[in-house]
Protein backbone atom coordinates (compact mmCIF):
# COMPACT_ATOMS: atom_id res chain seq x y z
CA UNK A 1 0.00 0.00 0.00
CA UNK A 2 0.88 3.58 -0.67
CA UNK A 3 2.12 5.85 1.91
CA UNK A 4 -0.32 8.82 2.70
CA UNK A 5 0.37 12.29 2.40
CA UNK A 6 0.51 14.63 5.36
CA UNK A 7 -2.39 15.60 4.16
CA UNK A 8 -4.46 12.50 3.39
CA UNK A 9 -3.34 11.88 7.24
CA UNK A 10 -4.63 15.01 8.08
CA UNK A 11 -8.22 14.08 6.82
CA UNK A 12 -8.19 10.45 8.17
CA UNK A 13 -7.59 12.57 11.47
CA UNK A 14 -10.58 14.88 11.21
CA UNK A 15 -12.74 12.32 9.86
CA UNK A 16 -12.67 10.14 12.92
CA UNK A 17 -13.41 13.23 14.67
CA UNK A 18 -16.89 13.77 13.66
CA UNK A 19 -17.53 10.76 10.56
CA UNK A 20 -18.28 13.63 8.06
CA UNK A 21 -16.01 13.47 4.94
CA UNK A 22 -16.38 17.15 3.30
CA UNK A 23 -16.25 19.21 6.46
CA UNK A 24 -12.56 16.93 7.35
CA UNK A 25 -11.61 17.37 4.07
CA UNK A 26 -12.31 21.29 4.78
CA UNK A 27 -10.16 20.86 7.41
CA UNK A 28 -7.71 19.14 6.00
CA UNK A 29 -7.11 21.96 3.50
CA UNK A 30 -8.91 20.80 0.20
CA UNK A 31 -11.14 23.29 -1.61
CA UNK A 32 -14.25 24.04 0.20
CA UNK A 33 -15.43 24.08 -3.74
CA UNK A 34 -14.54 20.29 -4.06
CA UNK A 35 -14.35 19.15 -0.74
CA UNK A 36 -17.99 16.90 -0.99
CA UNK A 37 -15.93 15.30 -4.03
CA UNK A 38 -12.83 14.70 -2.29
CA UNK A 39 -14.15 13.24 0.88
CA UNK A 40 -16.00 10.50 -1.13
CA UNK A 41 -12.87 9.97 -3.58
CA UNK A 42 -10.70 10.14 0.12
CA UNK A 43 -12.97 7.54 1.39
CA UNK A 44 -12.66 5.02 -1.36
CA UNK A 45 -8.84 5.47 -1.67
CA UNK A 46 -7.96 1.74 0.16
CA UNK A 47 -4.24 3.25 1.89
CA UNK A 48 -6.69 5.86 3.48
CA UNK A 49 -9.31 3.17 4.72
CA UNK A 50 -6.49 0.92 5.56
CA UNK A 51 -4.73 3.94 8.03
CA UNK A 52 -8.67 4.87 9.20
CA UNK A 53 -8.88 0.90 10.11
CA UNK A 54 -5.56 1.35 12.31
CA UNK A 55 -6.29 4.47 13.62
CA UNK A 56 -9.78 3.45 15.13
CA UNK A 57 -8.49 0.16 16.62
CA UNK A 58 -5.75 2.48 18.54
CA UNK A 59 -8.65 4.95 19.55
CA UNK A 60 -10.77 2.14 20.63
CA UNK A 61 -7.72 0.82 22.40
CA UNK A 62 -6.62 3.23 24.12
CA UNK A 63 -10.40 5.30 25.28
CA UNK A 64 -11.57 1.66 25.99
CA UNK A 65 -14.51 2.19 23.90
CA UNK A 66 -15.44 -1.17 22.98
CA UNK A 67 -18.77 -2.66 20.90
CA UNK A 68 -19.61 -4.59 24.11
CA UNK A 69 -18.97 -1.49 26.34
CA UNK A 70 -21.39 0.63 23.92
CA UNK A 71 -23.59 -1.98 23.63
CA UNK A 72 -24.09 -2.07 27.83
CA UNK A 73 -24.82 1.24 27.54
CA UNK A 74 -27.87 0.90 24.97
CA UNK A 75 -28.69 -1.92 27.27
CA UNK A 76 -28.76 0.29 30.39
CA UNK A 77 -31.06 2.56 28.80
CA UNK A 78 -33.29 0.12 27.20
CA UNK A 79 -33.99 -1.95 29.82
CA UNK A 80 -33.75 0.08 32.98
CA UNK A 81 -36.90 -0.17 35.48
CA UNK A 82 -38.35 3.06 36.42
CA UNK A 83 -39.05 1.51 39.82
CA UNK A 84 -35.42 1.22 40.89
CA UNK A 85 -35.50 5.35 41.19
CA UNK A 86 -38.16 5.48 43.80
CA UNK A 87 -38.11 4.64 47.50
CA UNK A 88 -41.20 3.34 48.99
CA UNK A 89 -42.51 6.66 49.98
CA UNK A 90 -42.57 8.07 46.29
CA UNK A 91 -39.59 9.93 46.98
CA UNK A 92 -36.44 10.00 44.77
CA UNK A 93 -33.13 7.62 45.92
CA UNK A 94 -30.14 9.60 46.13
CA UNK A 95 -28.40 9.47 42.85
CA UNK A 96 -25.07 7.83 45.04
CA UNK A 97 -27.46 4.79 46.14
CA UNK A 98 -28.58 4.32 42.64
CA UNK A 99 -26.89 1.12 40.72
CA UNK A 100 -24.74 1.63 37.86
CA UNK A 101 -27.63 0.25 35.52
CA UNK A 102 -29.91 2.40 36.54
CA UNK A 103 -28.07 5.43 36.87
CA UNK A 104 -26.43 4.68 33.63
CA UNK A 105 -30.20 5.42 31.94
CA UNK A 106 -30.61 8.62 33.76
CA UNK A 107 -29.78 11.57 31.02
CA UNK A 108 -30.51 14.16 34.15
CA UNK A 109 -32.22 15.12 37.27
CA UNK A 110 -33.96 18.56 38.27
CA UNK A 111 -34.71 19.75 41.27
CA UNK A 112 -36.87 23.11 41.54
CA UNK A 113 -37.45 24.25 45.00
CA UNK A 114 -41.32 25.53 45.84
CA UNK A 115 -41.63 28.57 47.73
CA UNK A 116 -43.95 30.35 49.74
CA UNK A 117 -43.27 33.50 50.54
CA UNK A 118 -39.47 33.05 50.42
CA UNK A 119 -39.64 29.96 52.69
CA UNK A 120 -39.09 26.54 51.04
CA UNK A 121 -41.81 24.25 51.76
CA UNK A 122 -40.48 21.19 49.04
CA UNK A 123 -38.67 20.17 46.50
CA UNK A 124 -40.12 18.83 43.09
CA UNK A 125 -37.54 16.54 41.36
CA UNK A 126 -37.35 15.58 37.82
CA UNK A 127 -35.86 12.58 36.80
CA UNK A 128 -35.53 12.30 32.55
CA UNK A 129 -34.25 9.48 31.36
CA UNK A 130 -32.28 8.76 27.60
CA UNK A 131 -34.75 7.76 24.88
CA UNK A 132 -35.64 4.04 25.50
CA UNK A 133 -36.96 3.75 22.14
CA UNK A 134 -33.95 4.76 20.57
CA UNK A 135 -31.69 2.63 22.44
CA UNK A 136 -33.84 -0.44 21.84
CA UNK A 137 -33.79 0.53 17.88
CA UNK A 138 -30.41 0.45 18.04
CA UNK A 139 -29.96 -2.52 19.43
CA UNK A 140 -32.68 -4.07 17.42
CA UNK A 141 -30.70 -3.47 14.60
CA UNK A 142 -27.42 -4.28 15.96
CA UNK A 143 -28.56 -7.75 16.67
CA UNK A 144 -30.82 -8.01 13.39
CA UNK A 145 -34.00 -8.23 14.89
CA UNK A 146 -35.27 -6.30 12.17
CA UNK A 147 -34.54 -7.85 8.84
CA UNK A 148 -37.33 -10.10 8.44
CA UNK A 149 -39.67 -6.65 8.07
CA UNK A 150 -36.73 -4.90 5.43
CA UNK A 151 -37.34 -7.67 3.25
CA UNK A 152 -40.64 -7.71 3.20
CA UNK A 153 -39.97 -3.52 2.38
CA UNK A 154 -37.45 -4.69 -0.29
CA UNK A 155 -40.49 -6.36 -2.36
CA UNK A 156 -39.92 -5.52 -6.30
CA UNK A 157 -43.06 -4.16 -8.03
CA UNK A 158 -42.82 -4.91 -11.73
CA UNK A 159 -44.58 -2.95 -14.00
CA UNK A 160 -45.47 -3.22 -17.49
CA UNK A 161 -45.54 -0.81 -20.35
CA UNK A 162 -46.40 -1.97 -23.51
CA UNK A 163 -46.00 0.82 -26.04
CA UNK A 164 -48.29 -0.46 -29.11
CA UNK A 165 -45.28 -2.73 -30.19
CA UNK A 166 -48.02 -5.81 -30.66
CA UNK A 167 -45.83 -8.00 -28.55
CA UNK A 168 -47.27 -8.59 -25.29
CA UNK A 169 -44.02 -8.92 -22.64
CA UNK A 170 -45.59 -11.77 -20.83
CA UNK A 171 -45.93 -14.01 -24.51
CA UNK A 172 -42.27 -13.06 -25.70
CA UNK A 173 -39.66 -15.35 -25.74
CA UNK A 174 -35.68 -14.78 -25.43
Amino acid sequence: MRELTEKQKRFCEEYLIDLNATQAAIRAGYSIKTANEQGARLLANVSIQSYMSGRQKELQASTNITQQRVLEEYAKIAFVDIREVFETDGGIHNVKQLDDFTAGAISSIESIEEKFQGVTIGTVRKVKFHDKIRALDALGKHLGLFLADNKQKEAVNHVTVNLGGGVNPDEATT
